[in-house]
């Protein structure tokens, strides 16, 4: 069935124990919501006139009034016939983008969580879909250039910590508007970040062979250091690992095959009797 209204009808409910009617629209066959997949038939317009007119001023007052709501019942059918449905996203505009950038984040990463933290701050926490608008992006923006970081109060946000929580920031509006959650998506017209060049440095041999002879107060964390550094793999790889990511293959060769949190991409990283080593002493419980 096509989401197209056929018809727009204005009928009356009774109120506040029957002294007063309400107005409102009947869609036929309805609009079907494509994000709740529900069919929408009865908008209430907001207009209350007397169900039974005594004098003559109540009697004007329910004529104004009952004109004003065929004009809506007009006007109502003419975007139905250009097929415009704004008028049914009413809710969904009023709704929490705060709610939907926090659950989108926990989802995500760090870098969205910490993104999500710093935009609550910024807008105290409210913040509909309707009141993202490109104005609005760009003064958060301009918050991350001058606001300090979360935990460490007295810092600044370095130059390309904004330009990672800003992306994450766009990432957010990107899905809010694949979700149909905002009208428009601002992304297109906001401002960029800037970044800074920076080299990457690992560790040498020999300084990987001094850090495994340094005592650490904490083994384990010295261990899965190690581990890192040998198999390329980031903490959250890390973290969860278990014996069963270590297979044998047929060439006798020891292989490490995880799925990467950060990318999705799995790794097949050939093992080394250092390697081996490191694994040795991470307890299976890890």
């Amino acid at each position: 069935m096509s989401n197209i209204c056929k018809t727009v009808n204005l009928y009356t409910r009774k109120i506040k124990g029957g002294k007063m009617l309400s107005y409102f629209l009947d869609y036929y066959p309805g609009y079907r919501d494509e994000t709740t997949n529900k069919v929408l038939r009865h908008e209430s317009l907001g207009i209350y006139i007397y169900a039974h007119p005594k004098t003559q001023r109540e009697k004007d007052y329910n004529a104004r009034l009952s004109e004003k709501a065929e004009a809506l019942r007009c006007r109502r059918y003419e975007e139905i016939v250009n097929e415009r449905y704004e008028f049914f996203d009413r809710n969904k505009l009023n709704g929490s983008f705060i709610d939907y950038f926090k659950k989108y984040a926990g989802k995500k990463n760090s870098r969205y969580e910490q993104a999500f933290l710093h935009f609550n701050r910024f807008t105290g926490g409210k913040c509909t879909f309707a009141e993202i608008t490109v104005e609005l992006c760009n003064k958060f923006l301009e918050y991350l250039r001058t606001t300090h970081q979360v935990i460490h109060t007295k810092r600044k946000l370095h130059t390309n910590t904004i330009a990672s929580y800003w992306s994450a920031f766009l990432g957010t509006l990107h899905a809010a508007h694949r979700d149909r959650k905002i009208k428009e998506n601002p992304c297109p017209y906001l401002e960029r970040a800037e970044t800074i060049p920076t080299d990457k440095v690992g560790l040498s041999a020999d300084e990987l062979i001094q850090l495994a002879e340094t005592p650490c107060e904490v083994p384990i964390l010295k261990t899965a250091f190690l581990f890192s550094c040998l198999t390329g793999l980031r903490k959250s790889d890390v973290k969860p690992f278990t014996w069963e990511m270590i297979q044998l293959e047929a060439d006798g060769t020891l292989y490490i095959t995880d799925r990467v949190q950060k990318t999705k991409d799995i790794v097949h990283v050939p093992s080394t009797r250092g390697l081996l080593y490191s694994i040795y002493f991470i307890p299976s419980s890890e």
